[in-house]
């Protein structure tokens, strides 16, 4: 017969006999992630969900490509998740995603064109935690670039932090 360590791979925990049935755990089986949707920065405090449409872009001043969610406490891993409200079969929607630092720095996590059929959604990640790094913010950016096409493009994102 052969040992529990040969048949499971994993260092015996616990073992008992109770009524002829043995009962055995193993260590290295981990729980699933318990993940929570961040906050979008300038958001109501009650939905984590953003909805936005692409506009067009400006020389000067901000656009409303850019979304924060905040992030306060530490997580182990981050995911992004992208579904398209409307679509254009012509245009091709640039989307990014960063993760942005206590020290200033951030870390581009998503650099993609895509162009999803409506109601279509994705996720991207998840992305682990940048060890010896405080994450402050993730940062969705979706954009027209210069495809006249993709104005107009109606989205929702939200972003989940993970341990």
């Amino acid at each position: 017969m052969k040992s529990f360590r040969a048949l499971f791979g994993g260092p015996l925990i616990a073992a008992s006999v109770a009524g002829g049935l043995a009962v055995v755990l193993a260590s290295g089986v981990q729980a699933a992630p318990v993940c929570t949707f961040l906050q979008p920065v300038g958001g109501n405090g009650v939905s984590t969900i953003v909805s936005k449409s692409v506009g067009r872009g400006k020389l000067l001043g901000n656009t409303n490509w850019n979304t924060d969610f905040f992030v306060t406490q530490p997580y182990t891993s981050y995911k992004f998740f992208f579904t398209a409200n409307s679509s254009d079969p012509n245009a091709q929607y640039p989307v990014e995603g960063f993760m942005k630092f206590s020290d200033g720095s951030n870390l581009q996590v998503i650099n993609t064109s895509m162009n999803p059929p409506m109601g279509t959604g994705k996720m991207f990640g998840p992305f682990a935690a940048v060890p010896g790094k405080q994450a402050t913010q993730m940062n969705f950016k979706v954009g027209a670039s210069s495809d006249p096409n993709a104005l107009g493009f109606s989205y929702r994102i939200s972003v989940q932090g993970c341990r």
